[in-house]
């Protein structure tokens, strides 16, 4: 392929006296290296990429990059022969748009041992409707029954479920077998929480968690994406021997919170990093979510579609804490 071809990003300077993003041209070989070059069909958006994508977080690491954290499409070119030209792969973080170009461009350059092939049971869009979101979302339950989760313990209440992470939770959980509640502080959004799967909608405004290090136990069980007091509040309320998935700080980074729910009711408290999963694991998660916990409402989670021009008022949306839902960015 002539590596001179000019195309189509949504590049992110992030220089330390200034920041400027936007759509730009570029060449080919000014892609990040990799073995694998794909034409991107699909991407989506994270909190991650708002942040990114505005300045308002410390994402990149090096500058300029792409944008995009998510990435699938089809292979034009590999120099691993497990790739060939035709190929349907995807490939969520990993340092993409953060030390390597992301996938918010007509074109995107991934390293082989990163690179998912699509698994039998999903489209190039419904992967990215999925993306980082519900990888995460997956990761969360996989390794909560890792440790012991099973539907007979309990309910399980997922945070910040009107979120991408959320929402797709709730989904998944269902799928799996789990009777699933949700927090959330949009009322609006209840009745479409409900459709997703939530048994039991709670307004995080009516949350009241006690002040002892131990409160009467609800959950068997939580996904949290929100952080400070919501976290600290979960611990003292989760059933013996359940798991709490911490996978965001939507609210605040702190934890505050005894050692009591640990030693006394054994609840265990663990941490989803799904940039950093192991390629095992990686493609053990992705068949779940293609086959037996693929969410059966992915149309409705995907509530936008938007082109590369149509990012920055997304990103605003999204750290506005306004957005539902996924959106999918169509190249």
């Amino acid at each position: 392929m002539d590596t001179a071809q000019n195309f189509s990003a949504f590049r992110i300077h992030a220089d330390r006296d200034k920041y400027r993003a936007g759509i730009e041209q570029m060449k080919l070989d000014a892609l990040s290296p990799g073995e694998v070059l794909i034409k991107v069909a699909y991407s989506s958006v994270n909190y991650k990429d708002a942040l990114a994508g505005t300045g308002k977080g410390k994402i990149l690491r090096n500058s300029p990059l792409n944008g995009g954290i998510d990435v699938a499409g089809h292979v034009v070119a590999s120099i691993d022969t497990t790739f060939k030209e035709g190929d349907a792969v995807l490939c969520t973080g990993c340092g993409q748009s953060e030390t390597r170009d992301g996938g918010y461009a007509q074109y995107a350059r991934l390293e082989s041992r990163w690179t998912i092939p699509l698994p039998q049971g999903l489209d190039l869009r419904e992967a990215m409707i999925l993306g980082t979101a519900g990888f995460t979302a997956a990761l969360s339950l996989y390794r909560m029954q890792q440790n012991g989760q099973v539907p007979s313990m309990g309910p399980i209440v997922v945070t910040g479920a009107s979120g991408g992470v959320g929402s797709l939770a709730l989904d998944i959980l269902t799928r799996a077998g789990y009777e699933a509640h949700a927090i959330s502080g949009k009322l609006e959004h209840f009745d479409d929480l409900i459709a997703l799967g939530a048994k039991q909608c709670i307004s995080r405004k009516d949350l009241y968690w006690g002040q002892r290090p131990l409160e009467t136990s609800r959950w068997a069980g939580a996904i949290d994406n929100v952080g400070g007091d919501m976290l600290s509040g979960l611990t003292r309320v989760i059933h013996p021997y359940g798991n709490i998935a911490s996978c965001g700080l939507a609210a605040a980074p702190e934890l505050q919170t005894t050692v009591m729910p640990f030693i006394i009711r054994g609840v265990s408290l663990l941490g989803i990093a799904s940039a950093g999963t192991a390629r095992a694991i990686r493609d053990e998660v992705w068949r779940h979510l293609a086959n037996d916990w693929k969410p059966a409402h992915l149309e409705r989670i995907a509530t936008r579609e938007v082109g590369l021009d149509g990012l920055p008022p997304v990103f605003d949306t999204m750290l506005a804490g306004d957005s539902f839902g996924r959106t999918v960015v169509k190249l």
